[in-house]
């Protein structure tokens, strides 16, 4: 049976609870996407810590619904593992002009939604607890994508924390995370709002406003 929530906040709550004893470490709260900060924000209230947006844009398959992979805030590219290799090759050999240009203006879209606020630093997650949080996990790219960005970085621990997420999904996190909170693992994963009565998340430019002043705030 399909866990719900009446809304993100509340989910965040719930989530918080179980993430208290990070309240003393050196501990940055990291979201997924625009939703996941609902949720993220109630978890780094409860623990007292830093709170951020780690930015991705999908490269998607012309003329599929399907993600070829992710370019992240600094550019970097993340295969969706998804796909076996050989349908990377043939994709790429496929559709190669076309994924590089999308690569491109992927990462140019970040940098434009950055601002002034600029990218998390490495030096900011360094020898830190790490909290990755989002509102809902289908599968693993968005994990796949994170840990991408956080291998060259010295941390303390990555934690996952999600209250709704499909069985690939936690797969995904029980190969990449220290430890999990997960309150609701489903087979049949739906749409991210399917799992809340009260959706009511801020446009992307809203949120991307409220971290980039947050980042501000750091310097």
């Amino acid at each position: 049976m399909s866990i719900y929530f009446k809304s993100r906040v509340e989910a965040g709550q719930q989530l918080a609870t179980g993430l208290f004893k990070y309240r003393y470490e050196n501990s940055i709260v990291l979201a997924l996407s625009d939703g996941s900060v609902q949720v993220a924000e109630q978890i780094a209230s409860h623990i007292h810590c830093i709170m951020t947006l780690l930015l991705f844009e999908d490269v998607e398959i012309p003329g599929e619904s399907i993600s070829f992979g992710t370019v992240n805030q600094e550019g970097g590219f993340s295969f969706n593992n998804d796909l076996s290799e050989s349908q990377q090759q043939e994709y790429y050999g496929e559709f190669h002009g076309y994924i590089e240009g999308q690569k491109l203006e992927k990462f140019q879209k970040i940098n434009r939604l950055l601002g002034d606020g600029g990218l998390v630093s490495r030096e900011m997650l360094r020898d830190h607890v790490v909290i990755l949080v989002a509102d809902g996990l289908s599968d693993g790219s968005r994990i796949d994508a994170a840990a991408a960005f956080l291998k060259p970085i010295r941390i303390e621990k990555l934690v996952i924390a999600t209250p709704i997420a499909s069985v690939p999904a936690v797969d995904h996190m029980h190969i990449t995370a220290d430890e999990l909170h997960v309150l609701g693992v489903t087979d049949n994963f739906m749409d991210v709002d399917h799992y809340y009565e009260v959706n009511d998340v801020p446009s992307h430019e809203e949120t991307i406003k409220k971290i980039n002043q947050i980042i501000l705030n750091w310097h």
